[in-house]
């Protein structure tokens, strides 16, 4: 049963869960609450979703497979698009078979999304979000240092700088996967059998950038090149590079944001990428939403981030892992 350091994060939880509450309140942001099962689940290479099977027993729709979901994303840009104004979530969300020392299968989220903003404004909440978190932390453990996410402003940094600053690394002087493949493996990374600028990219950043980025205070790593720009627009006046935005904190990601693209006909190409690529992967493919596709040539200009909240929890308890703040994680059934 819950030994006595999950007891605390239970009080942590309620502090964290309620600052965040209060601060958003205070800028006007409508909680709302969206379904957890979900028709279409999101389309991430490197997400799988839990299927359920959906069995009626009243002459109301047909059996088939609906899916837990990894995010609230998509019904929170429906709403954007129906003019719901500045709006967050507290929710859990579900990701199949992610156990480790910082992720459990099943976690919760902060997501949140404001109109007429972009990457700029989403950071800004976010730091005064996390900010009045840690001054409304309780019950950490020795160690802990909630008075971290105080710390304001926050870093900002290019995902080009900060490749340069920890490596030597020009992604500018490296366009494509053979010419980074060759800089990255000159300085000693070994990159396998990967080939493409992102695949060549990732073992670069998560061998020799990320755990270097927050320690001095929390981290925005901004502007993602092109290919990486997932729900994002790319920049205006600089199409090499999207407006995208992750919040790392002594290494750890704990957020990741957009401008968020509003131009239907290239939301469907991106996704269709993505099919592509899952099925490459021999994971699920899954089929298009199209109530989301419709929404999104519907959205105002918007900005929005989800922040992963154990994370959160965990640096501001002290704690070195996930599990440390869960009454019942994942490693129970596993």
């Amino acid at each position: 049963m819950p030994n006595p350091v999950r007891w605390r994060s239970v009080a942590g939880r309620q502090a964290l869960h309620a600052a965040l509450r209060r601060f958003f309140a205070s800028q006007g942001y409508l909680e709302v609450e969206t379904p957890l099962l979900v028709p279409v689940p999101g389309m991430e290479p490197h997400i799988n979703a839990f299927e359920a099977p959906f069995i009626p027993e009243t002459d109301v729709g047909k059996p088939r497979s609906l899916y837990l979901h990894s995010s609230p994303e998509y019904a929170m840009k429906r709403l954007l698009a129906d003019g719901a104004g500045p709006i967050f979530q507290l929710c859990k969300v579900f990701r199949n078979g992610e156990v480790s020392r910082t992720h459990n299968p099943e976690f919760t989220m902060l997501e949140f999304y404001r109109p007429n903003a972009d990457y700029h404004a989403i950071m800004r909440d976010t730091e005064e979000a996390l900010a009045e978190a840690g001054r409304s932390a309780t019950g950490g453990e020795p160690g802990a240092d909630p008075a971290f996410f105080t710390r304001l402003p926050y870093e900002r940094v290019t995902v080009r700088d900060a490749v340069l600053r920890a490596t030597g690394v020009d992604l500018r002087a490296c366009p494509d996967g053979p010419s980074l493949k060759r800089a990255t493996e000159a300085i000693g990374v070994r990159t396998w059998d990967a080939t493409s600028f992102d695949d060549v990219f990732f073992h670069l950043f998560l061998q020799k950038v990320e755990p270097g980025l927050g320690h001095e205070r929390p981290t925005f790593l901004i502007e993602y090149p092109a290919s990486m720009a997932s729900l994002s627009r790319l920049k205006p006046g600089d199409s090499t590079v999207a407006e995208r935005v992750e919040l790392y904190v002594k290494g750890l990601e704990l957020a990741n944001g957009f401008s968020e693209l509003t131009d239907a006909a290239e939301q469907r190409a991106r996704l269709l990428e993505e099919q592509a690529l899952r099925k490459s992967l021999n994971r699920p493919v899954y089929p298009l939403d199209e109530r989301f596709l419709e929404a999104v040539g519907r959205m105002p200009p918007s900005a929005g981030i989800a922040v992963g909240l154990d994370r959160i929890l965990m640096l501001l308890m002290g704690v070195s892992s996930i599990t440390d703040v869960l009454l019942f994680p994942a490693h129970e059934f596993v």
